[in-house]
């Protein structure tokens, strides 16, 4: 069973970030309920503690809805509550005005003047503080300023002399403007790092697009004149057809000839796209994850590879690299390569990852695993992916390093060590497709 501690780290930044302000202005109903409802039944007994009672529940319950959606729709999720906002404002209203009057004209005693006291203060800032979630912050002030001016002339009409009455909203000015502080600064928290996650997944779907117009031009590069070539002389060949020339013939014959140039271009061109270098993909995954904000480290060099094994190693950085940035909240990246014996190691393990956006064992296939197998078959590779240690994911390549030739060569031949004579022939060059062990 998952405990509290799993649930929180399967969590992405902007999910921990919008539920830690969430539960925190859900607090405000627990405060009001127990620091300003419970304690009333012994100060003023049942029956008034019980008016005082339900009031400041269906506030606090009231409040905790209004944050609620407020905190919806800086999220982009709800529209604007402006009902609420507005039900909530006139509640705190009334019971500003409520407390008021009791504490002025109710029944006589230190107790309820205490209690109606402490019901005003508590209320009416809190209630400002939780409708500030729900307003436009250029608005915020008028809020709060219309609250206090609200209360110096409520307090002033009920028979309260014009000083009481000013430090009456002045403490509703300076309670209710910290909280509202505090409103409009997690609200612009809450909003920048969303607008933060956004950009990150922007940046890699441009960086996707970017390669992808690279490669468009590579192609246009290639075959836009060779095409333009093509079908002028397939015109010429053709108008030379209709006259029964002869030299209608050598046209397409160059046509032809283009046509396999083309082709032979192409494959190039594709081959240099999917040839990757591996060290290369290592600086280049370092560099993307700290600018991303994820601590990167590599150990392990790659310069005595063979090209086949650092091409397919290469994508296995490449794809592992955009799965850190585009799943889960990566704080740490972890890229190591060792040779162990006979066989070269890559593994990628990464923290920060959201359970149900992960394979569910280290056998499942999604798109980019598979492509990877495909690669790495290629070369007689394997690949290991899956989730371990709760909110970690490790990605494992395996390449075996092919065999030295230099045992069947040295038992046949002369040392390769000892120079041939000056008068000699050089030897012969050893083939360029030969693949050397490192």
């Amino acid at each position: 069973m998952r405990g509290p501690g799993a649930w929180w780290r399967a969590q992405s930044t902007p999910g921990k970030v919008e539920t830690y302000t969430r539960w925190s202005f859900h607090t405000f109903a627990l405060v009001e309920v127990t620091a300003i409802g419970l304690p009333a039944f012994g100060q003023v007994g049942a029956p008034l503690a019980l008016w005082l009672f339900l009031p400041l529940t269906v506030h606090a319950v009231l409040g905790a809805v209004t944050s609620s959606r407020a905190l919806d729709w800086t999220c982009g999720r709800r529209e604007q509550p402006v009902r609420l906002t507005a039900a909530l404002g006139v509640l705190t209203a009334l019971l500003g005005i409520g407390a008021l009057v009791v504490s002025e004209h109710g029944p006589a005693g230190d107790d309820i003047d205490t209690a109606a006291g402490t019901f005003f203060v508590v209320v009416v800032p809190f209630g400002i503080g939780m409708m500030a979630l729900g307003t436009r912050r250029r608005r915020v002030l008028a809020l709060l300023s219309g609250f206090a001016a609200g209360t110096w002339v409520a307090a002033f009409l009920i028979g309260r002399p014009a000083a009481t009455a000013s430090a009456t909203a002045l403490a509703v000015l300076l309670i209710g403007g910290v909280l509202c502080l505090t409103s409009t600064f997690s609200v612009w928290l809450l909003h920048s790092v969303l607008e933060l996650d956004a950009a990150r997944e922007t940046r890699a779907r441009l960086a996707v697009a970017e390669e992808r117009l690279r490669f468009g031009r590579d192609l246009h590069d290639v075959m836009g004149r060779n095409l333009a070539v093509i079908a002028l002389k397939s015109e010429l060949a053709v108008q030379l057809a209709r006259r029964e020339r002869p030299e209608a013939v050598d046209q397409m014959i160059e046509v032809q000839r283009i046509a396999s140039e083309s082709q032979k271009e192409v494959r190039e061109v594709v081959r240099g796209y999917r040839e990757v270098d591996l060290g290369v993909e290592l600086l280049g995954a370092q560099g993307v994850l700290t600018a991303a904000g994820v601590e990167c480290t590599v150990t392990g060099s790659a310069s005595e590879l063979p090209s086949a094994v650092q091409s397919a190693l290469g994508w296995v950085v490449r794809e592992a690299t955009t799965n850190v940035l585009r799943h889960g909240d990566a704080g740490h990246c972890r890229v190591a390569l060792r040779v162990e014996g006979d066989r070269v190691v890559l593994t990628v393990e990464n923290d920060g990852v959201e359970r149900d956006r992960v394979p569910s064992t280290p056998t499942s296939k999604g798109s980019g695993l598979a492509g990877l197998r495909e690669r790495l078959s290629a070369v007689d590779g394997t690949l290991e992916a899956g989730p371990v240690d709760g909110d970690r994911f490790r990605v494992v390549a395996a390449i075996p390093l092919p065999a030295t030739p230099t045992s069947s060569s040295s038992a046949s031949g002369p040392p390769s060590t000892s120079p041939p004579p000056s008068s000699s022939p050089s030897p012969a060059p050893r083939p360029v497709n030969e693949e050397v062990a490192p």
